[in-house]
């Protein structure tokens, strides 16, 4: 009898173990998830923000070929400029949101 009565305390102690890492591996399957999504969400981000970047980059190739294009007409022709130097970004990195062109 105290043998059975041992056993049944390790039981119940067992049990509550596994209801405590069902609720734990609950827990992790909904970060999981939430962490996918956030995930997806942000490659997503990423592959838009890599077109803008191309895109920006065609549009400051070809104003950059306009301008000298532009300047092969004129008399005083101005030194070729870098890309970089015809942008700034205002918070310090290269967010197309935030690049603003400077003025001369």
């Amino acid at each position: 009898a105290e043998k059975n009565l041992k056993l049944e305390e390790k039981i119940t102690m067992l049990q509550q173990q596994n209801e405590e890492l069902r609720a734990r591996i609950e827990q992790n399957t909904i970060i999981t998830r939430q962490l996918s999504e956030e995930n997806a969400n942000l490659q997503e981000y990423v592959e838009k923000e890599v077109e803008e970047k191309k895109r920006l980059s065609r549009t400051n190739e070809e104003l950059l070929w306009k301008l000298q294009e532009g300047d092969a007409t004129s008399p005083k022709k101005l030194a070729p400029t870098s890309p970089t130097s015809l942008y700034q970004c205002a918070s310090g990195d290269f967010s197309p949101a935030k690049v603003r062109t400077l003025r001369r």
